[in-house]
C-alpha cells in the first residue's frame, strides 16, 4: 500500500504507451486542462498503429453522411452483436458507435487528425447492419516537415505498406496501381518524382516524408499532442501501478537507468498495445506460440500483466488480429497479406495440397482458417499460396512485385520463394504430393475458367470482390493457374497484435475480477479487450475503437462535458 507522498514526479494523468488510443486519449485530457504525461518504453513514438494503415472503422460519421451514406449507430450496433462474442456487453458495443462519431468529430474540431472516409466495404456486409462503403476513413497525408526532428524519433512505415518498400501512397492510389487502371502511370512517376526530388532530405535518409496511412496518422497525433501541452517520455518503462487504498494512483517507471513514482491524480491509462512479442504468453494463452507477428518488439505485455497483478480481470486471451503472412528470412516483422489472396490466379492449399478456404475472405478469417484447418497429415501451418506467371508479372506478391525479373530479387526473398517449370516441380520442392497438387489444380482451374468456385465461392461475398481486377470476367478474383512457370510462398497465421486483455466497461474502466471498476484504472487499444470479440468486422476495426476508447477513458477522468 503507498501513500500518496513521496512522488518523484506529479501529474493528472498518465498514459502508457505511444499509439493511436494512447495518444487520443492524451490529447482529450490536455485538451480539458489536465496535466499529462505520456510514457513510451521504446525510442520511437507511434506503437503499431504508426505501422499500420491508419484506416480507423466507425459507422455514422459526418463524412459518411456528406458522401451519401445512410448508416446509423443502430446499424453499427446491430452489425458488431452479430460478429461479436457473446460475453461482449451491449453497453460496450452502444459505448462504441455512439461515440465514435462523437469522437471522430472531436479531434477534427480540435487537433491536427483528419480523416476522409472510403469506399471500403465492411468484411461481411451481408449480415445484419453491413454496409458496402464508408464506414473505414482513411488519414489525410501529411509532410513530415512539420514535424521537425521529431519524424527521426517516429516509428517507421512497414514496408509492406510501402511502394518499392520505401515509398508512402494512399488508400486512394491503391487500386489504380494494383491494377494498372487509367492514369496508373502518373501516378507511379507522381510517387517516384516526390520521393527522390525531396532534396536535400534524399541524401539524409532514405524515408518518405510524405506521410500516409499509420505514418500519418502518427504524425497528426504527435503534432496535436504537442500543441495540447502534454508531455511524452521515450525510453521510459512502465513497470508497476501504485495504489492507495484500492485506488490507482499512480505508477512505477524507469527513466534513464532509475526507477521513478509517477503520481496521476486522475488517472492512468493503459494503452501498450498487446503481448504478441512475449513467447511465454503467447505459449500460455494462444493457439499459435511461434512469433509470426507484424506488430512492434517492444509490444510485451507490460501493462496487461501490472493490471492482473492488482487483480484486473482479462476476457479472450487466445485472441489476436490474425492473417496469412510471409516471413521473409531477415526481417523482424511478418508481411500480413491484405490484397494477395483474392487476386485472380492464386490459391492456398495446405501440406495435403488442397484448398482447404476462400483466399478472398478477409484477412483475419483467412489467418482463423489456418489455424482452425491445422489437421495431422492435412497441417496448414504453413500453407503454400501458388500462383502463375501471369499473376506474376501482374501484380504484386509480397515483396515480389510485377515485371521485377525473378535474379533481381534480394536474396532472402529468393530463399523463400519456389519456382517451377510444371507444378509437380513445385510440389517436390515444397514437399507436397505432386499427384494430390496437380489434382487439386486441375479442378480449381476447371471451373474458374467460368468464373465459379463451387467448393468455397470465392467471389460470391462483396467483399470477395473489393480486391479483384475489375478487369477479369466474370468473376474479377479468379482466373486458372495455367501459365508457366510456377511459384509458391510458404505462408503463415501471422498477427498484428493480440486483442484478448483486460476486461473493462463503457468508460474504459478496467474491472476487477468481481466486475467492479478499480478506481483511477482506464485500459483502450490492444491492452482491452476489444469489443469485436473473436471477430475483425473492417478494416479499421481495430484503431477506430480504439481512439474511441482512449477519448471516453480521457473525459471520464477528467470530467468533460464538451
Amino acid at each position: 500500500m503507498a501513500s500518496l507522498t513521496g512522488w518523484d514526479v506529479e501529474t493528472d494523468v498518465l498514459v502508457v504507451g505511444s499509439g493511436a488510443a494512447a495518444l487520443t486519449g492524451a490529447i482529450v485530457a490536455a485538451t480539458n486542462h489536465a496535466r499529462v504525461i505520456v510514457v513510451e518504453k521504446s525510442d520511437m513514438y507511434g506503437g503499431t498503429s504508426a505501422t499500420s494503415g491508419g484506416v480507423v472503422w466507425i459507422p455514422a460519421t459526418r463524412q459518411a453522411r456528406e458522401a451519401g451514406s445512410d448508416d446509423t449507430p443502430e446499424d453499427g450496433f446491430k452489425y458488431i452483436r452479430a460478429l461479436t462474442a457473446p460475453d461482449v456487453p451491449d453497453s460496450q458495443i452502444w459505448a462504441f458507435v455512439n461515440n465514435g462519431s462523437k469522437m471522430l468529430e472531436w479531434m477534427e474540431q480540435h487537433t491536427e487528425v483528419k480523416y476522409a472516409t472510403t469506399h471500403y466495404c465492411d468484411y461481411h456486409p451481408n449480415l445484419p447492419g453491413g454496409k458496402v462503403a464508408f464506414r473505414s476513413h482513411d488519414v489525410l497525408p501529411i509532410h513530415a516537415s512539420v514535424l521537425g526532428k521529431d519524424f527521426l524519433t517516429q516509428r517507421p512505415q512497414h514496408p509492406a505498406a510501402q511502394f518499392f518498400g520505401k515509398m508512402n501512397w494512399t488508400v486512394d492510389e491503391t487500386g489504380p496501381l494494383l491494377f494498372r487502371m487509367k492514369g496508373w502511370r502518373k501516378i507511379v512517376a507522381r510517387i517516384v518524382l516526390r520521393y527522390y526530388l525531396d532534396l536535400p532530405w534524399r541524401f539524409r535518409s532514405a524515408r518518405d516524408r510524405f506521410l500516409t496511412l499509420g505514418s500519418a496518422m502518427a504524425a497528426r497525433l504527435k503534432l496535436s499532442l504537442d500543441k495540447s501541452g502534454a508531455e511524452l517520455w521515450l525510453k521510459t518503462k512502465f513497470i508497476e501501478l501504485v495504489r492507495d487504498e484500492g485506488r490507482v494512483v499512480g505508477a512505477v517507471v524507469e527513466r534513464e537507468g532509475r526507477r521513478m513514482r509517477i503520481g496521476a491524480s486522475r488517472g492512468v491509462l493503459l494503452a501498450a498495445g498487446g503481448f504478441e512479442r512475449n513467447p511465454e504468453m503467447r505459449s500460455k494463452y494462444l493457439p499459435v506460440a511461434p512469433i509470426w507477428t507484424g506488430a512492434q518488439p517492444p509490444n510485451t505485455g507490460d501493462a496487461l500483466r501490472a493490471a492482473m497483478a492488482i487483480g484486473a480481470q482479462t476476457a479472450r486471451m487466445d485472441s489476436a488480429w490474425w492473417g496469412v503472412s510471409l516471413a521473409i528470412p531477415g526481417e523482424d516483422k511478418t508481411r500480413l497479406m491484405t490484397f494477395e489472396r483474392a487476386l485472380p490466379g492464386c490459391i492456398v492449399v495446405n501440406q495435403a495440397g488442397k484448398r482447404y478456404f476462400n483466399e478472398a475472405a478477409s484477412y483475419h478469417i483467412a489467418g482463423h482458417a489456418m489455424i482452425q484447418n491445422h489437421k495431422t497429415g492435412a497441417g496448414s501451418i504453413p500453407s503454400y499460396i501458388l500462383f502463375d506467371s501471369q499473376y506474376r508479372n501482374s501484380y504484386p506478391m509480397g515483396p515480389v512485385l510485377p515485371n521485377l525479373p525473378d535474379f533481381m530479387l534480394p536474396a532472402n526473398v529468393r530463399k523463400v520463394l519456389i519456382k517451377g517449370k510444371t507444378w509437380e516441380d513445385v510440389a517436390k520442392q515444397a514437399g507436397l504430393s505432386a499427384a494430390a497438387l496437380q489434382k487439386t489444380i486441375d479442378n480449381f482451374n476447371l471451373h474458374a475458367r467460368e468464373g465459379k468456385d463451387p467448393e468455397f465461392l470465392r467471389g460470391d461475398d462483396p467483399y470477395d470482390c473489393y480486391y479483384g481486377d475489375p478487369k477479369v470476367k466474370p468473376n474479377p478474383t479468379l482466373r486458372a493457374l495455367d501459365k508457366p512457370p510456377f511459384y509458391a510462398f510458404p505462408c503463415y497465421p501471422g498477427d498484428i497484435g493480440t486483442n484478448g486483455g483486460l476486461v473493462t466497461d463503457e468508460n474504459a474502466q478496467v474491472l476487477d475480477a468481481a466486475g467492479k471498476p478499480i478506481p483511477g484504472l482506464y485500459a483502450a487499444g490492444n491492452t482491452a479487450a476489444s469489443i469485436m470479440g473473436y471477430s475483425y468486422p473492417a478494416a479499421g476495426a481495430t484503431l477506430g475503437p480504439g481512439m474511441t476508447f482512449g477519448y471516453l477513458a480521457a473525459r471520464h477522468m477528467v470530467g468533460a462535458n464538451d
